[in-house]
């Protein structure tokens, strides 16, 4: 079979085409490919400013408050994953970022929830999942609440959480300590009310029950309702 001078070209260009191709992937072979991990970024809450019972100059300070440990995790991770890199994972440093790495991003979430569950317009609805829910593991809503209230009133600063245990459905009241400790394993938050100082000395003082008062009139139980499992 005879070529002519344009066949010719066509067949040398195809064939130049997948020696290339084919040296390409043999370089890349080896090369494993970076998948860089987006950075945590924060939430806008402005829709809160206005809420009854929380000044606007509060909940700025506390979303500014927010957005630093928004920051701060980013930072910690983006640290420990260059000292991993580096082999630097037995350094006094990187055992230190990762106790501190609990804080920060618990700091981020915890108010996420936190601000996530406020802003309702409406109470709870008595015939609704959560409060059956809070009915059966405490007799009734006004028990449930009274314990919450009372959880909130210790002395002490940190974050008062409802959860719900996974394994049995159960819903306790638990005192959080800081942002790291005393999390219940196996658990899935379903409130959770800010009682560091920064959530109300600046509005109220002394009076944190004042305060727990104004964040009951705010939450939106509708979000909490939809934690449940």
């Amino acid at each position: 079979m005879s070529l002519d001078r344009r066949d010719f070209l066509k067949i040398t260009l195809i064939g130049s085409a997948a020696i290339l191709t084919g040296a390409a992937e043999s370089a890349t072979a080896g090369v494993k490919k970076e998948v860089r991990v987006m950075p945590y970024a924060a939430k806008d809450y402005a829709k809160l400013i206005g809420m009854e019972g929380f000044s606007e100059t509060l909940l700025k300070n506390h979303f500014t408050l927010y957005q630093g440990y928004v920051t701060n995790t980013n930072k910690v991770l983006d640290t420990l994953d260059q000292m991993l890199k580096d082999g630097k994972t037995g350094a006094p440093e990187f055992a230190e970022l990762k106790r501190r790495l609990g804080w920060e991003f618990n700091g981020m979430r915890l108010h996420e929830y936190y601000f996530e569950n406020l802003g309702g317009k409406s109470g709870l609805d008595k015939g609704g999942k959560l409060a059956k829910k809070l009915a059966e593991g405490f007799g009734s809503y006004e028990a449930w609440e009274k314990d919450f209230k009372a959880t909130g009133t210790m002395r002490g600063i940190g974050w008062v959480a409802l959860y719900q245990d996974n394994q049995s459905g159960r819903l306790i009241n638990f005192w959080i300590n800081e942002h790291d400790v005393s999390h219940p394993s196996g658990c899935s938050l379903i409130l959770i009310m800010d009682v560091f100082e920064h959530a109300f000395m600046l509005d109220y003082g002394l009076k944190r029950a004042d305060y727990i008062e104004a964040f009951f009139k705010n939450i939106d139980w509708r979000a909490a309702e939809a934690r449940l499992k």
